[in-house]
């Protein structure tokens, strides 16, 4: 099973966690060249099988936890072993660190070639020390078991040899890309409207695509919203996801009283649908492996307003192609916004560069390409 026609590279992608890693995945198979490869999918229960049998010639489910669950995970390992050798692939790609770590585990003693892509290295998150240095030591013991590492920026890259996490010539940058073409030609599941969502005319719309969790900054963006209030009476706030802090940032509306200027559309499948609806659009991470919604905003001609940050300058060059504020500064960042709504030549100016860069540097069909350019050294 899965042997099919060994002229081709077989390809197995690994796979657990979901949102960015989810869309990045989708563009990249989608725009890989099938006449030479031939994909695997093995996912976990966080995505939707349907939506990758058109790229992909097999598709395999399995359960995986996020957090670490020794008893599970070593169900896990058994499980990505077992498909391994059922399909005996020439090269497995592992995305995300879990999945990383779970798959060179599995992998151990098998002949083929190991690809692994952390999509952000997990010692860069705002945790404990104590939780550094073992996500350090992990990704530093792993990357003896894989032929390369896939850094998403240049930020990725410098992070891993910061850390001595492997050899230089072991790392390779490609740096993330979007669908252009899928964005560009509507391929959309629905029509939003301002007027679907209640949201005036003319409405100053400010908006964020992402989890609604610490990494995101929720609660600075509503912080942000509200010192924004003050000067832009018009403003509406627009957040585009789900996620553990959504009650934190309705109530602090709704204890400032502009709770009707806020809509929270959670989980949604078409984020640039929601992104068309934006006047400026921001991303305030507190950590950021590389921020791929900036692309979507470029693209959708939105000037970006985010924090200066791990990889973010890697894609956002200040008061050129937008705007970049300290983390945690709402004050800072309500001020740049400000500006943006009153100088409208600034605002063009931002909103073109952006769209221009991502035509430049972020489609995806070229990161599909950098990649069958590494599987094929890869087998040589």
């Amino acid at each position: 099973m899965g042997t099919g026609n060994r002229k081709k590279i077989i390809v197995m992608h690994i796979v657990e966690c979901a949102g960015g890693v989810d869309r990045y995945l989708k563009g990249f198979l989608k725009y890989l060249d099938h006449s030479r490869f031939e994909n695997i999918l093995v996912c976990s229960q966080n995505y939707r099988k349907e939506e990758f049998t058109a790229y992909t010639d097999f598709i395999e489910q399995i359960h995986m936890v996020h957090n670490i669950s020794f008893g599970e995970d070593r169900k896990t390992v058994g499980a990505l072993r077992k498909l391994i050798k059922q399909y005996m692939p020439d090269i497995v790609y592992a995305h995300s660190s879990k999945a990383g770590a779970l798959t060179r585990l599995a992998n151990m003693g098998i002949d083929n070639q190991c690809v692994y892509n952390p999509h952000g290295w997990a010692f860069n998150m705002q945790v404990s020390k104590k939780k550094k240095l073992f996500y350090q030591i992990t990704e530093k013991i792993l990357s003896v078991f894989c032929e390369r590492i896939v850094c998403i920026s240049l930020f990725e890259k410098q992070s891993a040899l910061t850390h001595n996490i492997c050899k230089e010539q072991k790392l390779k940058v490609v740096f993330n890309g979007i669908d252009i073409i899928a964005i560009e030609s509507k391929e959309r599941q629905c029509c939003v409207t301002r007027e679907s969502l209640h949201i005036d005319k003319d409405a100053f719309v400010v908006g964020m695509v992402g989890r609604l969790s610490q990494q995101k900054a929720p609660d600075i963006f509503i912080r942000m919203a509200h010192y924004i209030m003050k000067t832009i009476p018009n403003a509406y706030f627009l957040m585009v996801g789900d996620g553990e802090m959504e009650n934190e940032v309705r109530a602090y509306a709704e204890e400032n009283g502009f709770a009707d200027r806020l809509y929270i559309t959670g989980w949604v499948d078409n984020p640039t649908d929601y992104i068309e609806l934006f006047d400026v659009a921001t991303l305030l991470s507190r950590w950021e492996g590389f921020g791929l919604v900036i692309p979507e905003y470029m693209i959708c001609e939105k000037p970006v307003v985010a924090t200066e940050v791990d990889a973010i300058p890697n894609i956002i060059q200040n008061d050129v192609n937008g705007m970049l504020v300290p983390v945690d500064d709402w004050q800072k960042a309500g001020q740049v916004v400000t500006e943006l709504c009153h100088d409208r030549t600034k605002y063009d100016r931002l909103a073109q560069q952006g769209r221009t860069d991502v035509y430049q540097k972020y489609d995806i069909r070229r990161v599909a390409h950098e990649h069958e350019q590494i599987f094929e050294e890869l087998m040589k």
